[in-house]
Order: structure tokens, then sequence, then C-alpha cells
């Protein structure tokens, strides 16, 4: 090994340690300005309760399910979109129409969130309004529908080059042996480009968890527990950005530390479960 291998093993060794102590240091900051939350016994209890400041309820339960909600829902509409789209792009016409879609989802990935939001006020809340003729239309199926619409491109984007990592000889065999493009694609590219599709799928939900303007403009910010997806929600977001004004010193700012502690709970454990996921499945293989 010359002296330049060793530079870049140092650099990104070094890298990779910075990155996870600054994400270290962001969560020991968020407890440390959560502290008296701690300290007085009132984590659990926040985590349960409703929200009630008026009452002196400060509780977060309802916002961590509306965020859940939001956030899995807008998942699971996404996925089957985006795996069919990067079925198109990247395997049944990856150099005629496909390669121009591929280009137009790039562009997506660069267009504002706030753009996403406006689209949703103006087409997507007024159409769910009159089909579902329930409620404003500011509820948890359009915040969904508009970060699904959000997230889609990432996760295009991440399966169409994960099928680019099977090796050639897997589908010349399928070629050989008769196989047609759905047998190649089903029995052959998703089983060997397991731990892409769920890269994909974990950036994807961390996305959607931490948007804010979509949840914010759309899902109706109600602060009750959502009984249906045609309920408002509101999102652990939204609820740092709309107190971020409060006094530093009332337990009601010190609530939107536990925001932070939250969402960072939830994304860790997604990837978490996503990594032993894998490996189980690697195991039985």
């Amino acid at each position: 090994m010359d002296v330049k291998e060793k530079i870049l093993i140092i650099v990104f060794y070094g890298a990779s340690i910075l990155s996870a102590a600054i994400t270290l240091i962001i969560l020991g900051f968020m407890v440390v300005l959560s502290f008296p939350i701690f300290s007085e016994g009132l984590f659990f209890n926040i985590l349960t309760k409703p929200w009630s400041p008026d009452q002196g309820l400060f509780g977060l339960g309802p916002i961590i399910v509306g965020t859940l909600c939001i956030a899995l829902l807008a998942l699971i509409i996404s996925f089957p979109v985006s795996l069919g789209c990067s079925f198109f792009v990247g395997i049944l016409n990856p150099k005629g129409l496909g390669r121009h879609f591929k280009k137009f989802v790039e562009l997506m990935t660069a267009i504002p969130t706030v753009i996403y939001g406006f689209v949703g006020i103006f087409l997507l809340v007024p159409l769910v309004r009159e089909i579902f003729l329930k409620g404003s239309g500011l509820c948890i199926l359009s915040a969904s529908i508009m970060l699904a619409i959000l997230i889609s491109p990432t996760m295009i984007l991440f399966f169409v080059q994960s099928f680019k990592t099977v090796p050639q000889n897997y589908l010349n065999a399928v070629d050989a042996l008769g196989g047609n493009i759905a047998q190649k694609f089903f029995y052959v590219i998703l089983p060997n480009t397991r731990k892409g599709i769920m890269t994909g799928i974990i950036l994807s939900f961390g996305r959607a968890v931490g948007d804010t303007l979509i949840a914010l403009m759309i899902s109706g910010n109600s602060v009750a527990f959502p009984g249906s997806v045609l309920d408002s929600a509101r999102t652990l977001t939204a609820q740092i950005a709309l107190l971020i004004a409060a006094d530093f010193e009332s337990i009601e700012f010190k609530t939107l530390f536990v925001c932070g502690i939250c969402l960072y709970i939830i994304t860790s454990s997604g990837v978490l479960m996503a990594r032993y996921s894998t490996k189980k499945k690697r195991h039985h293989i």
C-alpha cells in the first residue's frame, strides 16, 4: 500500500468518524436542553399525553402518531409506483424513453418543497375534498400523497442504480434459459438488489419524516389523535416550526427538543430495522 492510498484511507475514516460524532453531538445537544423535562419525570407523560397548553398538557402523543401515519402512508403509496418506474427506466427501456424519463425524475429532485406544497393546496386538497365529501381536504391522505410524490424520485434513482449492480452473467443465464423480462426482474434482479432497494426506502422514509413544509401546509395541523386518513394531523417537524417562538424557559419550548429526540429515534429505528432485516434475509439465502 503506497502513501496515497494510506492518506485516502485516513481521510475517509476521519470523515466517517466526524459524521458519526456530529450526529451524536446533535443528539447530546437536544438531550441537554430537554434535561428539565427528564429531571422532573415528565418525559414519558409528554410522549403519551395530548397537547393542550391551556390545560397544562404538553403531550406529543397525537403528534408522534400523526408523523408516523403520514410518513408510512407516503411510503406505502410511493414504493410500488417507484418500483414500477425504476423497472421501466432501468430494465424495460433504459436507452429509449426510459432515459428521458430518468432525466425528468432527476429534475424533480431539484424542485423546492414549497412548490409541492402550493400544488397540494390548490390542486390536491380540493380534489380530495370533492371525492370524499368529508372535511376540508387538509388531512393525512393529502399530505401523504404529496409526500409520496416528493420522495418517489429518491426511490426511483436509488432503485435504478442498484439494478445496475446485478452481474451481467446472471441476466445472460436467464435469457439462455428462455426466461422473460418479468421473470428476470422478480427472480434475479430484485433478490440481488435488496440492499440498494432498502437504502432507497430508508432515505425516502427519513425524508418523509423530516419534511416540514408539506406537512405544515397540507396536513391540517390538528393536535388530536387521528381516527382515519381523512382526519387532520400535525407532524413533529411542523410542531417545531410552529412553536419556535415560545418562551425559552417554558416547558412548551423544552418540548421542541423532545420532538428532535423523537425524530432521531424514529429515523434511527428505521435504519436499524432495515439493516437487521437485510442481514436476516441474507443468512437465509
